[in-house]
């Protein structure tokens, strides 16, 4: 019924697949195999995400959890390296074969693929098809090992929390159990949105942020699979906000660890303020304003993080639209993770064919105009904007032209093995076989598998 792909080289036989010959797989019929998982109809793309999770398995690019190679560093055994979690938005499938490419290159296997809950919306990226275009996009560049996918800013939205909480929350696990079951191991609950600085007190002040996170947290635990520790971080601050304070962080970590279900494990790290913005600030002309990096709030925080707490240490967000210069001090200050979106979505533009921006720009105009504010020059609005393009124009993206995806490719491998040489993931690969175990996980073919988890509501003004 389905197309073989791999011809001999792979065997499809009573719902097990077996890898005859794994260089097959590193080759253009992953390509098609890929696009049948995001584009075929709802048979053949169940089947084509079934088959992409088995040769996973069959062949050890299985979805893992970062949770050990992070408690391993609170504990002192490594360091010296700052994880890059990138956020694949637009071209998702070319985007994450130059990620890992660089990483073969590179021997890097400390690094995250992620996707937050208001870009699943906007990018219209569900997380079964998420995981299967990433780890078809390792397969297809010969990558092996443990491929860490995390949910980032899995986040309670404060406005609607105000009119409904419960509704909310149950929103937030709900993207949880859709998420945990496509295969993210990996999950940032963010409800650093209900911290409250009118509050007397930091503990007061946080208060709601470790209950709700706790909350949503014991849904996380309960939905792990067998052999997998989620890796979870939380936040004390939202970024673009004050910068956070060891105190913050404080008054947070020990309302949380308090009120813990006992056994439960707890958080891995914790995302803090340190003077960025998701998607820098952008100036009339359409330049990025220079963002003022408190090093030292990020330095202090980190080991306060890993020595008191045990945790991978701090988590900086917004990073990706910092100079070319900044991303050395990273792992010199020990910060545990970086997140790294805007640039790369900003790069796809620049190298998008003139006629098809222009035609995004004239839809923008449209359907996003009530994004427009007064003072608003026409650079300042797209680059607002442009993101929301990316769903309703995700298929003339992944059939952009082969010399446009050429230079974009090239642009993106220069990009990627900057980032990772900076932030001095090169040879990593190493400490994740050391710590990290990827358990096989099977699953049923599509037809006999039990009723699909239901999808999450979208919350597209979350978030990054």
């Amino acid at each position: 019924m389905f197309p073989s792909f791999f011809g001999s080289a792979v065997t499809v036989h009573d719902g097990q697949v077996t890898v005859s010959r794994d260089a097959a797989l590193a080759s253009p019929a992953m390509d098609s195999l890929a696009r049948l998982a995001v584009f075929g109809d709802a048979e053949e793309r169940d089947y084509a995400r079934w088959l992409i999770w088995e040769l996973g398995q069959a062949t050890g690019v299985r979805p893992a959890s970062v949770q050990e190679l992070y408690m391993a560093r609170g504990r002192g055994e490594v360091r010296g390296f700052t994880v890059p979690a990138i956020n694949v938005r637009g071209m998702a499938y070319d985007t994450a074969r130059s990620i890992f490419r660089t990483a073969v290159r590179m021997k890097a296997g400390a690094f995250l693929l992620e996707i937050a809950r208001s870009e699943i919306a906007y990018t219209d990226q569900r997380p079964g098809e998420y995981v299967a275009v990433m780890l078809a996009a390792a397969m297809r560049e010969g990558f092996r090992g443990p491929v860490f996918i995390q949910g980032d800013h899995f986040q309670v939205n404060a406005k609607k929390f105000a009119a409904d909480a419960r509704a909310e929350v149950d929103a937030v696990k709900a993207l949880a159990r859709e998420a945990i079951a496509a295969g993210f191991y990996n999950i940032d609950i963010d409800t650093s949105t209900l911290v409250d600085v009118s509050k007397p007190d930091l503990d007061a002040q946080q208060k709601l942020n470790y209950e709700i996170g706790i909350d949503i947290l014991e849904t996380v635990r309960d939905l792990e699979p067998d052999g997998v520790t989620i890796s979870v971080g939380g936040e004390i601050g939202e970024v673009g906000s004050h910068n956070s304070t060891v105190e913050e962080l404080r008054a947070y970590m020990e309302g949380l660890n308090r009120n813990l279900r006992r056994g439960m494990r707890g958080l891995s790290k914790i995302s803090v303020q340190s003077g960025t913005s998701h998607g820098g600030v952008v100036l009339a002309d359409g330049k990025i304003a220079d963002v003022k990096l408190d090093l030292d709030t990020l330095e202090r925080l980190s080991r306060v993080a890993r020595e008191e707490y045990g945790l991978a240490g701090a988590v900086q967000h917004g990073a990706s639209t910092l100079p070319d210069s900044a991303f050395n001090n990273f792992p010199k200050r020990e910060t545990a993770e970086i997140h790294l979106a805007t640039n790369f979505q900003n790069m796809l533009f620049d190298f998008l064919p003139p006629a098809l921006r222009d035609e995004i720009y004239a839809w923008l105009r449209e359907n996003a105009k009530d994004e427009r504010k007064p003072t608003d020059s026409d650079e300042q609005f797209f680059y607002k904007t442009r993101k929301k393009a990316l769903g309703p124009f995700k298929r003339r993206l992944w059939d952009l032209p082969d010399d446009a995806k050429s230079r974009l490719a090239k642009a993106y491998d220069q990009k990627f093995g900057f980032l990772f040489e900076q932030l001095a993931v090169g040879g990593t690969a190493t400490a994740v076989a050391r710590y990290v175990n990827a358990p096989v996980q099977h699953r049923p073919v599509p037809s006999e598998a039990e009723v699909a988890v239901a999808a999450a509501p979208d919350d597209a003004d979350a978030g990054e």
